[in-house]
């Protein structure tokens, strides 16, 4: 129960404030002309974004501070759980290209699952954590700034909830939480989901708290008209308006003559215009102002607002020192499985920047719907807890892909592929993936992926692997003589070590055989089996934001091959493979710069090991395959630029590749290089860009592509 102000005698002002997606923006515009005319708040009730705006200002604060995050958020990334690709270990990244579509399949034994909603929250969890750090220690709302509460809904009864005390970024995050949309959220043994469900406008809670005056900030959506009722999507979005419509209609009915209420007038304007914050605030404020008669009889004097502003400024919270990290999960691995991964030391001030990132890599190895931290006090000072909770769906998980290349002059390569993941095998987090892509170049490939350490310091893989290839061999005049069919089977053990988080080393060896199974035209290979084994060392470094098209990062990659006969093979030769690609942003384009080359250095590799460069960014102007030799080299620059805004971006751009392939680097010179330019444009699915290009050679040879799915680290692996 709040009290009236015992200074003055004034009565105690509750500000209620309405839930309504990005709309809900408005509502800092009302805080603004609420300070402006200098009418202090005594409590606080939100609902959805009514209770993310009301808990920021229930903190202390201020609201140009509030006003300038809004504008500053990334909200695309809101809408996300992945934290990027960074964040993922390098054996994940590795398969990207193959299998980038993770659609939150569960597998089973008593079938398919998918979790509590299309988005777990993890980056909204990140984004509340940050808004509210200064309040990180308050488990009682009342001892805010200004006394708070947030409503949402319990899952299984539909009655509403109250919430005013425990974490409050968690709070909001369960208030704000949309059926279908964000998975609900485990509070106190219940499920909560979005408030608006139960109580949009929580009027009634307000006056609970014992808010004499009520000023109440309604921007629920009105219902539509029959003539805008004609697509499924508006019939689905009218009933649930209806839902949140009725429940606001009571509490309207519960204001009293005392009470004022404002309703910003948002026609035109919807729950996702999150990129208007300014023109959201200016609407709130206006509509404030027009309520100014309304509203100034609960001014107060500049003195005594100069001494409510300055205790509220006052009451933020310090952690401190960390005096004891807990761990909170439910999942089959051991406690030092997370514990590990935590940089954080006790006795020493908590580090938000270094924490969230190590929370970011646990939540990239794809093991857990949320993962996140609370601060909670203690006799010893602050404690901190990892919180992780293991998806419900899983801990198997099944992906998938496709890849598509056309130049529009019979060559056609099309692959669709899947994989299943099974995880948490053991107590240090072993794991079981077997891949199948059907199409011009199958492929199957099963690994067992098992860590020697709780940090994934080290590891151990053992893997068996089917691949066919189709590739033509060109003459000397550019003709195609021949089409090969290569099918390769193997098994392969490897040693490695994590080298940070972007890198690895691994030391491996492979034992099999490749067959030349068809050939049409010149012969080119010898038929029947052609045994392999070897040893290979290879060490990749690889950061790069998107496996498909990359803003920023790079990748670097060297891999050292020797093949002997005392190893199984029928071949003696050794070779090297290295690759460096760097990206970033200049004056507004996407610039990518490659370097590849590939070269045998000692023996004769035969024709299952030949480098084939041409097709799309791989030599735009020249046909796959149509390049060919035991070494290679290429080099490419290519330069782009977004449209279309944050929601359906679409690029365009220009490339210039040189290269070729020789029987012996002391062949390779400037002059018998050959050059390629092309432009392009194309849009970013969830399969992966879909690209148009044409591409124009120092040959007079043009020649067009359709591409999905294209990765520059194919080149490498």
């Amino acid at each position: 129960m709040v009290t009236a102000d015992p200074v003055e005698g004034r009565p105690t002002v509750g500000l209620v404030l309405s839930g309504g997606g990005a709309k809900g923006m408005a509502h800092v515009g009302v805080l603004r002309v609420l300070e402006e005319m200098r009418i202090p708040v005594d409590l606080v009730v939100g609902t959805s974004a009514g209770s993310a705006v009301g808990a920021l200002y229930a903190s202390g604060m201020p609201v140009n501070e509030i006003e300038q995050r809004f504008i500053d958020l990334d909200w695309v990334s809101s809408f996300r759980d992945d934290p990027g690709r960074a964040y993922k270990p390098v054996r994940r990244k590795q398969e990207d290209w193959r299998f980038p579509v993770v659609p939150g399949l569960g597998v089973r034994l008593d079938g398919l699952h998918v979790g509590g909603g299309i988005i777990a929250g993890q980056n909204l969890g990140f984004i509340l954590n940050e808004l509210t750090r200064n309040a990180a220690l308050v488990e009682d709302f009342d001892q805010l700034a200004i006394p708070f509460r947030a409503v949402a809904t319990d899952l299984e009864t539909g009655e509403q909830v109250v919430i005013g005390n425990g974490n409050l970024s968690e709070a909001i995050r369960a208030s704000m939480s949309i059926p279908g949309v964000y998975a609900p959220v485990r509070w106190d043994g219940r499920l909560l989901v979005d408030g608006g469900v139960a109580n949009n406008l929580p009027v009634t809670v307000a006056r609970e708290m014992g808010a004499d005056i009520v000023i109440a900030v309604d921007i629920t959506d009105p219902l539509l008209k029959a003539e805008d009722l004609q697509e499924a999507f508006s019939v689905v979005g009218q009933l649930t308006t209806m839902m949140t419509r009725m429940n606001t209609d009571y509490q309207l009915e519960r204001l009293q003559e005392q009470d004022i209420l404002i309703r910003p007038d948002l026609e035109g304007r919807s729950s996702s215009d999150f990129y208007d914050a300014p023109i959201l605030f200016e609407l709130g404020a206006t509509s404030t102002r027009s309520h100014a008669g309304e509203l100034r009889h609960l001014s107060v004097s500049r003195e005594r607002w100069t001494d409510i502003r300055e205790t509220m400024n006052a009451s933020g919270f310090s952690p401190g020192d960390i005096v004891r990290i807990e761990v909170d999960q439910d999942s089959r691995l051991a406690g030092e499985f997370l514990r590990s991964r935590i940089r954080q030391e006790t006795g020493e001030p908590l580090d938000v920047e270094a924490l969230e990132d190590d929370l970011k890599r646990i939540y990239g190895l794809g093991y857990y719907e949320t993962a996140s931290y609370s601060l909670s006090p203690s006799d010893e000072g602050t404690v901190l807890t990892i919180r992780v909770q293991g998806k419900s769906w899983g801990p198997n998980y099944l992906a998938f892909g496709l890849n598509y290349e056309d130049n529009f002059d019979g060559e056609t390569r099309f692959n669709v592929g899947s994989a299943l993941r099974m995880t948490e095998l053991n107590a240090l987090g072993g794991e079981w993936q077997t891949g199948l892509q059907l199409g011009t170049e199958p492929y199957v490939r099963t690994e067992w992926f098992q860590p020697l350490d709780y940090g994934y310091e080290r590891f151990l893989i053992a893997g068996a692997e089917y691949t066919r290839d189709t590739f033509s061999v060109f003459g000397d005049d550019g003709d195609r003589i021949a089409e090969v069919d290569v099918t390769f089977r193997q098994f392969d053990l490897a040693l490695g070590m994590e080298l940070g988080g972007n890198g690895d080393v691994r030391l491996g060896y492979t034992r099999g055989y490749a067959t030349v199974d068809e050939q049409v035209g010149t012969p080119v290979a010898p038929s029947g089996s052609i045994h392999q084994g070897s040893f290979s060392l290879q060490l990749v470094h690889d950061s790069l934001n998107d496996i498909f098209y990359p803003q920023s990062g790079g990748f670097a990659g060297i891999r050292g091959r020797m093949e002997r006969d005392d190893l199984g093979s029928d071949r003696h030769f050794d070779s090297v493979t290295g690759m460096g690609l760097g990206t970033g942003s200049w004056r507004g384009f996407t610039i990518t710069g490659l370097l590849y080359a590939h070269a045998v250095t000692r023996g004769e590799p035969g024709i299952e090991n030949t480098v084939r460069l041409g097709g799309f960014r791989r030599l735009s102007a020249y046909a796959p395959g149509e390049i060919t030799g035991e070494n290679a080299a290429m080099a490419s620059l290519f330069a782009s630029q977004e449209f279309g805004g944050p929601f359906l971006p679409w690029f365009a751009g220009m490339g210039f590749e040189t290269g070729n392939a020789w029987e012996s680097f002391d062949d390779a010179s400037w002059n018998n290089t050959v050059r390629s330019w092309s432009v392009f444009a194309g849009v970013d699915t969830f399969l992966g860009p879909v690209q148009l290009a044409t591409a124009y050679n120092n040959e007079d040879d043009w020649t067009a592509y359709l591409n999905i799915g294209f990765s520059f680290t194919q080149l490498f692996y």
